[in-house]
This record gives structure tokens, sequence and C-alpha cells, in this order.
């Protein structure tokens, strides 16, 4: 049986097309510092409606009392959440999952892919890097979405490139978007990147997580150096 504790709603945003952005207060609860790791992720439910696991889209914070997610819309409970109004309540567990060991990225090199929902716990890594970025050497961020329209985060853009980390965004389909940018998938614009002393840290579609991995083993990366979230 899940340990749950009621949450507070204390925003709702539209994050990018098809994407919102949910922000949960914890204050006041046991789950304040209970995140721990970039890519942890929790179970979320609303009496009636159901639970589903979500990823924690903000960085680990030992006194912070706002959880951030990012929901894609599709299922009766995300439905459901993105509806809620500031002040109502939403079950939450405690964080699970290993998440990313940014631990094992420090004084190296890091790789970051995440397509569409899958930056949300990319996110989190981003802004921990960000905290404290002279630890890291080179990061990068492979980011690609379906449309255009379809980037979630895309005010917070500027701040990671500030921070020194490099984000590549692709759109698989372009359409009649005038997109003037990459197409295809994020694993096509590897390009001449060094994977040596790097850390990888992959979220998104089961294709594009294998079709990473593949790639990335062809240029000898070996399989321990790439991390899934879960």
């Amino acid at each position: 049986m899940n340990d749950w504790h009621p949450t507070t709603v204390a925003d709702v945003l539209p994050a990018a097309e098809g994407l919102t952005e949910l922000v949960l207060d914890v204050g006041g609860t046991p789950l304040v510092g209970m995140h721990r790791t970039p890519g942890q992720y929790v179970r979320l439910a609303l009496p009636g409606v159901g639970e589903s696991m979500f990823a924690i889209a903000s960085p680990p914070e030992p006194f912070g009392t706002r959880w951030e997610f990012l929901l894609k819309g599709g299922s009766e409970l995300a439905d459901a959440l993105v509806r809620l109004k500031p002040g109502a309540r939403v079950l939450s567990g405690r964080p699970e999952g290993r998440g990313f060991p940014l631990v094992h990225a420090r004084g190296g090199h890091v790789l970051l892919f995440a397509t569409g929902s899958g930056i949300s716990p990319i996110r989190s890594v981003i802004e921990s890097i960000r905290q404290e970025r002279s630890a890291y050497g080179q990061v990068t961020l492979y980011f690609g979405a379906r449309t255009p329209q379809a980037f979630a985060y895309e005010d917070e853009l500027h701040h990671w490139e500030a921070a020194g980390i490099r984000v590549v965004r692709t759109v698989s389909q372009p359409g009649a978007s005038g997109w003037q940018g990459l197409t295809g998938y994020v694993q096509e614009h590897l390009g001449e990147q060094r994977v040596e002393d790097t850390v990888v840290f992959v979220c998104g579609q089961s294709g594009m997580v294998q079709g990473v991995m593949d790639m990335l083993r062809i240029r000898g990366l070996p399989r321990e150096a790439i991390h899934l979230n879960y």
C-alpha cells in the first residue's frame, strides 16, 4: 500500500503543445527533503480518478517545498490534474527510483537526450548542474519534439545556454511550420560529438532511447556510462 500524503496545487501552467506544468506544494508534509536525486518520480493520485507515476522536473532541494511536473495530456488522471485550480489537493507518494547518478558525471562531460515530456527528469539534471556548473565539463542537451510548438521550457533554454549548456533541438514533424532548425531524430545529430570521459543520461520514447544507445555503442561508449532514470 502506498504511503500517501496530501499536497496542494500551487500552479497549473501551459508548458507546450499537449504539455502542462503542474506545481505542487509539499510544505508541511514528510515529503520535504525526500527528493534527493534528479530523475526520481512519484506516484500522484486523485480519489475516484486513479494514480500514476510522474517524474519530478524540479531539482532536488534539501528544504524545497515545491515539486514541478510536466504532464502530457491523454490519460484520465493527467487530464484531471491539469484541470485543477490552485489550492486543490493531490495525493502524493514518496519519491521512487534510482534517478540519474549525477555524482558519476562530476569532473567529466555530460550528454543529455530527451524527447517530448521526457525533458521533465532531464530538466532536473540540468538545474542541478547549473547550481554547480564548474564541477562538470562540456554539457550538451539533444532535445527532440514532434513539432516546433511541442518544446517545453522554451523560456528556460537561454538560461541553460548562458550556463554553458549547449542545446541542440530537432523537430521530427516540422510540416509547414516554417521551422528553420534541425529535423529528424535526436540520435541523427550527434555529428562529431565527443564521447570520451562522458556520462550520458537519456529519457524519452523507447525508440529514441534504443537509437541513442546503439549510436553511442558504435562510437565506443561503454553501456555502463549510459543511464536511464528507472
